[in-house]
């Protein structure tokens, strides 16, 4: 037990200033977008807009007046870019570990299916063509997963429409 904590001592120790940053940034962000998601989060931005609003007349809604809160929304929107850019990488990273994982454990699944995030767009095509012509194959085959042959769009199109 001890030979871990003095392990985790030293790699603690170790970090370097980057390391430290980016997993405060990591916390910081992930709290933020707790909060700042909530109802009550929009609830107060809404009673800062109404307070604004109110306040108009008393500055006879002059240029500062109206500076303020473009100033305000510029510079919120700017820093929640950045808070909504972090989740929404760390949420797609976490699903492709998971679907990597899937693929990895199904027998019969094709393991270099694993990281396609990675590959090059040219790569990703090549990809996408591949399994169209194994959907198309398994539909005039019969093998698709509901059995059924999939409608043509223009047919249920029309279908939708009555004619």
């Amino acid at each position: 037990m001890k030979t871990q904590e003095e392990k985790a001592k030293r790699r603690q120790e170790s970090r370097d200033f980057f390391c430290v940053a980016s997993d405060a940034f990591r916390i910081f962000a992930r709290r933020s977008s707790a909060v700042l998601g909530s109802a009550w989060a929009f609830g107060v931005a809404i009673l800062i807009i109404v307070i604004w609003g109110l306040t108009g007349p008393a500055f006879h809604y002059s240029n500062t007046w109206q500076l303020i809160i473009n100033t305000g929304t510029t510079i919120v929107t700017f820093l929640m870019v950045f808070l909504i850019q972090n989740t929404q990488n760390r949420d797609a990273k976490a699903a492709h570990l998971k679907l990597d994982e899937i693929i990895r454990a199904l027998e019969g699944a094709r393991n270099e299916l694993i990281d396609l995030e990675k590959l090059a767009d040219e790569d990703l095509t090549t990809l996408e063509k591949q399994f169209e012509r194994v959907r198309k194959k398994a539909e005039r085959n019969g093998n698709n997963p509901a059995g059924m042959r999939r409608p043509d769009r223009t047919e249920s199109a029309s279908k939708r429409k009555g004619t």
